[in-house]
């Protein structure tokens, strides 16, 4: 049997291209993959500012490229000579030619497509929740996104992690910095709806598992916590790690959208009409994907609880009253 070190030894003859790595979940991949001891390009609308990553892995291990997936000829000049493709891009709220259905779907199609025409594997982050029939237009871009992958790349490997927390994220600490200055919380239709909360770094490693080939070909993975929760309980946790006493108020679904219309205005927005569609849905690992064997578990991988890393970057809010990351460090 081949020791740890044949490995990673071994796996410097190869290279992936990551689409999108540059992002939260791409820079845990990314240390993931170097750590194992692959050559990596980091395929990014914007290299300059890539930078970052560079200190995740040894001298020369990590490059950065220009690759926009509206453009299919920037995504097949990054997957060239690579040996396997993982494409991360996803938007949360749509701004000018920044559409969910040309990121979210054509563009992974492009990717797909990249790989199939150089005999490269496919690695593909979607989310729980992908649905061609869902209200929300993130979910059905999502689901088609999926769909398009298969049909150019069959083998490929599709991840759907449920929301993802870790030092970085865009879940807890949005929430946290709010309960800073508002008077109370909002809890969208009730805070009914339930979450199975994944952490970043079971996450990277389940797409470290697929790039080994320890997935099945053409096989969907959803990906949750240890716990289901609901989005009440997730913010009176936040507000008990953050120290803040503020009052969670149920906010009708209707009366939402009617809010998120004038919030989704703003630069980045708090809230927009599509989430609050998202809301209407759980978002947790299905019945099938537990029996079938597509979970992380499956995969030998043991989830994080989020009360053994959330406390780690939400105290901040409570100490100082901010929060500041350097280069992905909390």
């Amino acid at each position: 049997m081949a020791s740890p070190d044949d490995i990673t030894q071994a796996n410097v003859d190869k290279l992936i291209t990551v689409y999108g790595g540059s992002g939260f979940l791409g820079r845990h991949v990314i240390r993931a993959l170097c750590k194992r001891g692959y050559r990596i390009r980091v395929a990014v609308r914007r290299p300059d500012l890539a930078g970052h990553l560079q200190p995740l892995g040894r001298v020369g291990q990590i490059h950065a490229v220009q690759a926009n997936l509206r453009y299919p000829g920037s995504v097949e000049a990054a997957a060239r000579g690579a040996n396997v493709l993982i494409n991360l891009v996803g938007i949360l709220f749509e701004r000018g030619k920044q559409s969910f259905d040309t990121v979210q779907a054509f563009g992974a199609e492009s990717v797909a497509l990249a790989a199939a025409a150089h005999g490269a594997r496919v690695v593909h982050v979607s989310a729980i929740g992908a649905d061609e029939n869902s209200a929300s237009s993130y979910a059905r871009s999502k689901a088609m996104g999926e769909k398009l992958v298969l049909a150019a790349r069959p083998d490929a490997t599709i991840l759907r992690p449920s929301v993802v927390f870790g030092p970085e994220d865009d879940f807890f600490n949005r929430f946290a910095a709010l309960a800073m200055f508002a008077p109370a919380l909002p809890l969208v239709g009730g805070g009914h709806t339930r979450f199975q909360p994944v952490y970043v770094g079971d996450v990277a490693t389940a797409v470290v598992r697929a790039v080994e080939g320890h997935t099945k070909p053409g096989g969907i993975y959803e990906l949750g916590g240890p716990e289901v929760r609901t989005f009440k309980e997730l913010m009176q946790y936040v507000l008990q790690v953050t120290g803040r006493n503020r009052l969670p108020v149920p906010l009708p679904f209707a009366v939402a959208e009617v809010q998120a219309w004038f919030l989704q205005l703003l630069p980045k927005p708090l809230l927009t009409v599509d989430q609050v569609r998202l809301l209407k849905s759980d978002n947790v690992v299905s019945d099938a994907a537990r029996r079938e064997g597509r979970t992380l578990e499956a995969l030998g991988i043991a989830p994080t609880a989020m009360e053994a890393i959330a406390p780690t970057y939400l105290w901040r809010f409570r100490k100082t009253g901010q929060f500041k990351v350097k280069n992905g460090v909390p």
